[in-house]
């Protein structure tokens, strides 16, 4: 569970990371800080992931549970849906080469 904390919260850092590295990048020792963070989120003595995790990011998730879940039930349907058509267009192609096939 640590560590899905961790990577979660790691996750999150890396993609507002490439927006603000592009606008913050002068700042002195931003690096540093940056590494710094790093080393804070991964450390088990702080156990910065977990409190930034639990402080932010669960009860978001928390709140929009019942939005997420129907989220991922219509993804699962729309998937089902895809593929079957999907299958259905191969077998027509298969069946019109076999057919153009036999005929030659």
């Amino acid at each position: 569970v640590r560590w899905m904390m961790y990577w979660i919260i790691f996750s999150l850092f890396l993609a507002t990371e490439t927006i603000t590295d592009l606008l913050i990048f002068w700042f002195p020792f931003y690096y540093e800080v940056k590494m710094a963070f790093v080393i804070w989120l991964l450390s088990p003595y702080t156990r910065g992931a977990s409190l930034l995790y639990r402080k932010f990011v669960h009860p978001a998730l928390s709140r929009r549970e019942k939005e997420i879940d129907t989220y991922i039930t219509q993804a699962r349907e729309r998937s089902y849906q895809t593929m079957v058509r999907f299958g259905k267009r191969g077998l027509n192609l298969a069946a019109t080469a076999a057919v153009q096939a036999a005929t030659k």
